[in-house]
């Protein structure tokens, strides 16, 4: 979707709602205003945006303020300071993935009756009561595990108080609430069908100090967790960040399958034509590589394994550094892909 700064803050205007349930979604809509905290979508209720209005003027739609700050603009600017964003080209950029995001993806509405646990439209409620990745908790954590620029994976959030549902297997006094990454789980169509939970410190340094940090919920099996869009070649794994990891330094898409079952029963995204493996060194591993090369050939798909020197791609990430891993990967791609730039320094 192309379009100058002025066409894109139009469109946002024309959706004015859609774009503050989006990236404000602990606000609420009060008449002819979404009021949140702030442009970062903390509640409160010193940030006004104007859902309906003209296209020009004093109260064209999408016009805000912060009474707190002063700060004000339309939402080409809110988008921005959102995502943190330091240029105007990534602005537009995510101005224009949002436009193009399927509108069946449902809004957050807190006054909305509770839906069952763990389905798929409480997955879908949770990632929208979430906010972007930029400035928070989520980002912190992923930089101590040498992960960077993830501010514009769509499908990256973050919730300040997650709730955690503690096992026996968990102290007792365990807290019931923690922040989170959270993943969306999507169909080859966008659609969200589950959504993935890691548990994270208070201060955003570790994962949580629970039994079970990591958890899945909704529609999993043959879906997983995307990075960038559909193309001929991409690479598939298990993990969120072992994924992530290999992102660092392969211009890549990538799905993480969150186990090796559902890895293994991954739908195949139309006009695929290699897929590489970042396989886990143990039995589930070796058998989901061996049921997706099975199924890969039947449908005339070149499957690749990729394997690392550690345990895994993280690993690797965080000891040798971004360099040492792309020259790794670089020796064991296709001849062809390996003539093409790798993401490194």
């Amino acid at each position: 979707m192309a379009g100058t700064a002025s066409d894109l803050s139009q469109l946002l205007a024309r959706s004015a709602e859609a774009v503050c349930r989006h990236y404000l979604a602990a606000g609420r809509r009060e008449g002819r205003y979404w009021i949140a905290g702030d442009v970062h979508g903390s509640k409160g209720r010193s940030l006004y945006v104007r859902l309906k209005g003209g296209e020009h003027g004093k109260g064209a739609a999408g016009k805000w303020t912060d009474a707190a700050t002063g700060d004000h603009g339309d939402l080409l600017d809110l988008i921005r300071l959102n995502c943190g964003h330091r240029l105007l080209s990534d602005t537009l950029d995510e101005a224009r993935r949002f436009l193009a995001l399927p509108r069946e993806t449902p809004a957050f509405d807190p006054d909305q009756p509770a839906v069952p646990t763990g389905s798929r439209k409480a997955a879908q409620r949770l990632f929208a009561a979430s906010r972007p990745i930029a400035g928070t908790l989520a980002e912190r954590y992923l930089r101590t595990r040498g992960i960077l620029d993830v501010r514009m994976e769509r499908w990256l959030r973050f919730h300040p108080r997650c709730w955690y549902r503690p096992s026996e297997a968990d102290a007792p006094g365990t807290p019931s609430v923690f922040p989170a990454l959270i993943a969306a789980v999507t169909d080859n169509d966008h659609a969200i069908t589950g959504c993935h939970r890691t548990w994270l410190a208070p201060d955003g340094s570790a994962k949580a100090p629970v039994a079970t940090p990591r958890r899945a919920m909704g529609d999993l099996l043959g879906m997983g967790v995307r990075f960038g869009n559909a193309s001929p070649i991409m690479i598939a794994g298990e993990g969120i960040e072992t994924m992530l990891s290999l992102r660092q330094v392969v211009a890549a898409p990538a799905i993480a399958g969150l186990s090796a079952a559902h890895l293994a029963a991954v739908r195949f995204p139309a006009g695929l034509q290699r897929l590489y493996i970042a396989r886990d060194d143990d039995p589930a591993g070796t058998g989901a590589l061996m049921t997706l090369t099975e199924r890969a050939t039947e449908a005339g798909i070149d499957i690749v394994p990729l394997e690392p020197q550690l345990d895994d791609f993280n690993s690797d990430l965080r000891a040798f550094g971004r360099e040492r891993l792309a020259a790794s990967l670089r020796a064991q791609l296709r001849t062809e892909d390996a003539e093409r730039p790798l993401r490194h320094g």
